[in-house]
């Protein structure tokens, strides 16, 4: 359908649209047109993602004198593939009505493990293998020796690529990883390369978060990008976790014995070049003296990741004298290595700020703040000079590196925190130094600075408020929008007390109690024997899952709930996980009906969908907050509290009920779906737990189903269950339409669509 939303005409590639999507892209516009950002909460399985590529992509096609670039960046690459599948749709419905004007070329972009199709690169088993395996075919110097000696193998794909020069262009189209792949394969092209060279031309690009916010990323993939460009965070509830953790670095034990074996590798390198030809070394001393003027003009293949710290924030100066011969820096790298290695053999937590940290380091190794902050560009030098291809075997100094040019570069915003053992497990001596970042918004503000448009949106953003706190940053957009309905297929329950009226939580306190426990089960096993299908069963941490099972196995609530259907496990092993998840799919297909035990932050909470009969209850066992006595966690806090005055319990809070809100949401995938949602904690029923929910699962949260027990909630599953079943109007009655057709949305003013938000 096609529609005005005033002066864009937007196509929109189905024949009707729901009213959400309507008032979400006239926010989206208003965004667009103020030229700021925003923030936009829209409920799950409401058609999010082509609500977002209609409006950008008709809004760029409205003015075609200043095209704008979508950047689109997703956390997996399952969701980057579902958006490039949704985008190919829109585009050729758009071609079909506007002709060949409307052509674009949208590719996604990720790392060379899944792009890369030289079958001998491709076959090593971790992604930083892949990327030294394809260093060793296509660095410059492989390819100088391969000219000279017929014998170095070099990649014919690369080499084929190199060898078509300016010919080598994708035409305008939507290319996802596959059609990426085998358009190389069919042309002899090695599509990594050229995806990464056709970024710059797209007017689509898909691609990871961290190729925006990860410094050492983005300085090297999104440097080209235009100002006017639209950056959409979609499911970005956790974007705050994804900044700090591109910031912060932890060195342990596996890391200085490596670093220390990385650095007589180096050493003997040099010795090798010393004797065979010195004139490089020197070639790179005199570079060295100029300044580091070597990052722009690399080969493509050469560069390597980029500087760990900000843009802004880099020195643009030449690098101090004490580090420019090798050898000297060398000596600088095994002194630091030595110092944090003292530093690790402590028996005590200890928690420094970055400049105290500094000014042991000066004192005790004799390096200072300057010599840090050129670590990585240093060594980053050096093994250029050297020409080591094998990055693989260097990641151990690399991360000290990383460490080093952080901890010079920056004062605030981040602790040295060093701990002897896991608390969890003191008994076991696993001593780390974690150079933790608490603010999530340094590593976003140079997109908030560069882009025109930054658009945050997920399905849980509540309290919406908290986000520009968070980010620090201003939007000129931010709204939440609720659920249209034609009947209510979701049904949220607080459960506070098991059929013997003993409260239930998993508080400290509480968790291990037999009757808790005991309750927990009898909930699960009532449930399994009414619920059709597909149960999820999310609990708070992967020890308390293991407790509970073991506890249900020895007492046999286990084998009674397996006498209706059967169990799957999330495990930490990536595969395993897989495993259970494709059988617990046959399990749901075949009729006999499953239950996947699994764990709040986990992958499965984030990323996978139980959409129709492979999810029709979603029980979250207990609330999911983070270790408080974690030490980066406190520190984290105290710093929120002094720096932007978020209390520690109300952050706690909120990042609990996030992670919450996106386990049950995983239930519902669309308006024709339906299932229930059970919060079996009695802590859900205080307002102050609950109002931190995501408005459209607050609106169906009736005050009768707030406080129940088992066997009130067992009752009233059978009655939604029931009504489920029967058949209802898709489009709704005329009150209560959630379908429009063109026509509908043509008569619809603007005024009654802003009654859907508050």
């Amino acid at each position: 359908m096609k529609f005005q939303i005033e002066d864009v005409t937007v196509y929109f590639p189905y024949d009707h649209i729901y009213r959400e999507q309507y008032s979400y892209m006239i926010e989206l516009k208003r965004t667009l047109d103020a030229k700021g950002h925003c923030l936009l909460e829209m409920p799950t399985g409401t058609g999010k993602t082509i609500a977002l590529l209609s409006l950008i992509t008709s809004y760029s096609l409205s003015k075609p004198q200043s095209p704008m670039k979508l950047i689109y960046c997703t956390r997996t690459v399952h969701e980057m593939e579902k958006t490039l599948a949704e985008l190919k749709i829109l585009h050729n419905y758009q071609i079909k009505h506007l002709g060949p004007q409307a052509r674009i070329l949208a590719i996604g972009l990720s790392s060379r493990k899944n792009l890369c199709v030289n079958p001998t690169v491709v076959a090593a088993e971790n992604r930083d293998s892949v990327d030294a395996g394809c260093r060793k075919l296509t660095a410059s110097w492989v390819r100088a020796l391969a000219e000279e000696n017929t014998d170095v193998t070099t990649c014919e794909f690369f080499e084929n690529y190199e060898k078509a020069a300016s010919a080598a262009v994708l035409p305008p189209g939507v290319y996802t990883l596959q059609e990426l792949r085998a358009f190389g394969k069919e042309k002899g092209w090695c599509p990594y390369f050229l995806a990464r060279h056709m970024v710059q031309f797209a007017n689509v690009v898909v691609y990871s978060y961290q190729y925006l916010l990860d410094p050492k990323v983005a300085g090297i993939i999104s440097k080209e990008m235009q100002k006017e460009s639209v950056v959409v965070f979609d499911e970005a509830h956790n974007i705050d976790n994804v900044c700090i953790e591109a910031l912060s670095v932890s060195v342990r034990r596996q890391t200085l014995e490596g670093a220390t074996r990385n650095l007589s590798r180096i050493s003997q390198e040099i010795d090798r070049f010393k004797a065979t030809d010195t004139s490089i070394l020197r070639a790179e001393y005199n570079r060295l003296v100029e300044g580091l003027a070597l990052r722009g003009n690399l080969p493509i293949t050469d560069n390597w990741l980029s500087n760990p710290a900000l843009p802004d924030d880099i020195l643009k100066e030449a690098v101090p004298g004490n580090i420019r011969r090798a050898e000297h820096f060398l000596h600088v790298l095994r002194r630091l290595v030595q110092y944090l290695s003292g530093r690790l053999d402590t028996e005590n937590v200890e928690k420094e700020s970055p400049v105290g940290f500094v000014a042991s380091i000066s004192s005790h190794a004799g390096i200072d703040q300057k010599t840090l902050k050129f670590c990585y560009d240093r060594l980053h030098s050096l093994m250029l000079t050297l020409e080591i291809t094998d990055t693989d075997e260097f990641l151990h100094i690399q991360t000290i590196c990383d460490f080093a040019t952080l901890v010079g570069t920056y004062g605030r915003g981040f602790s040295i925190i060093i701990e002897p053992f896991d608390e969890r497990m003191p008994h076991i001596p696993d001593p780390v130094l974690q150079l933790s970042c608490h603010d999530a918004s340094l590593a976003i503000k140079p997109v908030f600075d560069r882009f025109q448009s930054v658009v945050i949106t997920s399905g849980t953003l509540s309290p919406i408020d908290l986000y520009p706190r968070l980010l620090n940053f201003h939007p000129v957009v931010s709204r939440s929008f609720t659920m249209s309905l034609t009947r209510d297929c979701i049904c949220p329950m607080v459960l506070t007390r098991g059929s013997d009226q003993l409260p239930v939580s998993t508080k400290f306190d509480m968790r291990s109690d037999p009757g808790v426990v005991r309750n927990y089960g009898k909930l699960l096993l009532e449930m399994v024997s009414v619920v059709p299908d597909g149960i999820v069963c999310f609990f708070v941490s992967y020890s308390y899952m293991d407790g509970i099972i073991n506890t249900w196995n020895d007492s046999g609530i286990l084998k009674e709930i397996m006498q209706h259907k059967l169990v799957f496990i999330e495990t930490q092993d990536v595969v395993e996980t897989t495993l259970a998840l494709d059988n617990y799919r046959r399990a749901c297909d075949c009729g006999r009906g499953a239950v996947f035990f699994s764990v709040a932050r986990g992958k499965v909470a984030e990323g996978i969908d139980f959409d129709r009969h492979y999810g029709r209850l979603v029980i979250m066992i207990g609330v999911p907050f983070q270790y408080t006595l974690s030490k980066i966690l406190l520190a984290r806090l105290e710093y929120l509290r002094d720096t932007f005055q978020i209390k520690e319990g109300n952050f706690l809070t909120f990042d609990a009920l996030r992670q919450a809100a996106q386990c049950v949401g995983r239930v519902i995938r669309s308006k024709a779906d339906y299932g229930m949602m059970i919060f079996a904690d009695k802590r859900y029923s205080r307002h102050d737990k609950r109002s931190k929910l995501p408005s459209w699962i607050l609106s169906h949260l009736q005050d009768a189903n707030l406080n129940l027990s088992t066997d009130m909630a067992l009752h009233i599953a059978r009655e939604f269950l029931k009504k489920m079943a029967q058949p209802y109007d898709k489009t709704g009655s005329s009150d209560k339409k959630t379908l429009l057709s063109q026509e509908e949305l043509e008569k619809l003013g603007d005024g009654s669509m802003h009654e859907m938000s508050y």
